[in-house]
């Protein structure tokens, strides 16, 4: 079965290049403005979606925890509650922010934490969701969103096999448009735990969804690993200023960081070929520069058997090559020949002496 996946206008699969997903999250600190600016630079550095978190507050946390004072330098708030509001964009700037994204020619979609969330970007007729890591269990969650039947793009941090084989199992007899993301839950991640060979793993045992990376590690050279080893989606935090306040921020792509990291990607998917070996015109030059040919080794009268020592191999290219060495062994000279004259078959017998006695 095609491991394809639509979002927007870009066919997503194994035959593909890579869709880049500027996860944005809440790195807008609350600013209508700084959301547009983030939206334009991820846009101008070849995303091809960006991607904000939406959450019910009030409806997702405990009083608890809603209610926790939150006194650090990444604080927008007193309580935990109140810094997680300031952050939240509601209908006027979702409205504004999908306009924009319209006119940039750039995907734009977001995060469901909750069943409230979820319905809210439903209204906006996102053309994908996504799901966090720590929802990889909340199948009522997982159930209520496949029913939009729109793309769902799941994360796998923090998580055994078995829990996204449940998830998998919770979505794809409701939805089958699934993307399962390999992620490691660690802000940053570690290099010796991103497990990237999972993406193997799920290529194999989800063999109709398309497999992806959520990369959390300071670097751009790991998302190329791993389309190396399949993932078609990449997400990848985005900022404007990596020590801008926030959580978020520190392992974030800035704007020249995700050009890069696209440009890398784009070069990776038309450096695969079609597997098929050739000869390309740009080739041609430089082997016959480098390649050799068979050259007289000394002076040679008309009538003389060549011999090994009669033979050598020199540079230039262009001349009878070197594999054809055996068939030249034998023949007689049909003219003078001259130390350092290529060889041809037109100056030498048909068939070998040897080959005639």
């Amino acid at each position: 079965m095609a491991r394809t996946l639509r979002i927007g206008t870009h066919e997503i699969g194994d035959s593909a290049p890579c869709y880049v997903i500027a996860e944005i999250g809440h790195n807008h600190q609350g600013s209508l403005e700084k959301a547009r600016e983030l939206f334009r630079e991820a846009k101008l550095a070849g995303a091809h979606a960006v991607k904000l978190q939406k959450r019910d507050n009030r409806g997702l946390y405990t009083r608890a925890a809603y209610e926790k004072p939150y006194d650090n330098e990444n604080s927008f708030g007193a309580t935990y509650g109140e810094h997680r509001e300031f952050l939240e964009f509601g209908r006027k700037e979702y409205e504004g922010l999908r306009a924009y994204a319209r006119e940039l020619g750039v995907d734009f979609f977001a995060t469901a934490f909750d069943i409230a969330s979820a319905d809210f970007l439903a209204e906006f007729d996102v053309p994908a969701f996504k799901i966090a890591s720590g929802d990889l269990k909340s199948t009522p969650l997982l159930k209520h969103v496949a029913s939009f039947g729109k793309p769902m793009i799941v994360s796998t941090g923090g998580a055994m096999l078995e829990d996204v084989e449940r998830a998998y199992d919770t979505i794809m007899p409701i939805n089958p448009q699934l993307a399962i993301l390999q992620c490691t839950a660690g802000y940053p991640a570690a290099f010796d735990e991103l497990d990237l060979r999972v993406i193997s793993t799920y290529r194999e045992k989800f063999s109709e969804a398309v497999i992806g990376f959520s990369s959390h590690d300071n670097g751009i050279a790991m998302p190329v690993a791993a389309y190396m080893l399949g993932a078609r989606i990449v997400e990848k935090h985005f900022t404007l200023n990596r020590a801008m306040k926030g959580t978020d921020h520190a392992f974030s792509l800035e704007p020249v960081g995700l050009r890069k990291m696209v440009r890398d990607l784009e070069r990776t998917f038309k450096a695969m070929g079609d597997g098929a070996k050739k000869i390309y015109e740009s080739e041609r030059a430089p082997i016959v520069k480098m390649g050799k040919s068979l050259v007289v080794a000394r002076n040679l009268p008309t009538g003389h058997v060549l011999g090994p020592q009669d033979v050598v191999m020199k540079s230039p290219g262009g001349g009878i090559p070197p594999y054809e060495l055996d068939k030249v062994i034998g023949r007689t000279t049909l003219k003078p020949l001259h130390q350092d004259d290529f060889l041809s078959f037109e100056v030498l017998s048909k068939d070998p002496e040897f080959a005639r006695s």
